[in-house]
């Protein structure tokens, strides 16, 4: 597969990961009572891959970076929800729960394309 081809499915790639996320956390925030609509959702998810972006390329791979990003996250979650770090938690852990089943769900590389 050539250069073009591979970033083409990298740009593809990350705009179908964002509608996934952006509908489980709109779906997951409106279980928990949240007001705000899909634009806030969207906003969540937005944020949460940038932070994941740069915290990833600071720290590298690995259990540090996983945890510095995913409370950097949940700040984003609760400024956006504004909710406190309880219901930020059980929030973000459900929606951990459901993308990782998604991820497994729906594939992730091209076929025999």
């Amino acid at each position: 597969m050539d250069m073009a081809a591979v970033s083409i499915w990298a740009v593809i790639s990350f705009v179908i990961g964002l509608i996934v996320s952006t509908i489980i956390i709109y779906v997951v925030t409106k279980i928990f009572g949240g007001k705000e609509g899909i634009k806030a959702a969207f906003s969540t998810a937005v944020i949460g891959a940038i932070i994941y972006s740069v915290v990833y390329y600071l720290l590298g791979n690995g259990l540090l970076a996983g945890i510095v990003g995913g409370i950097a996250w949940l700040l984003s979650l609760r400024w956006i929800y504004k909710i406190g770090w309880l219901k930020a938690i059980v929030i973000g852990v459900i929606i951990w729960i459901i993308t990782s089943i998604v991820g497994v769900l729906l594939p992730t590389a091209p076929g025999p394309l």
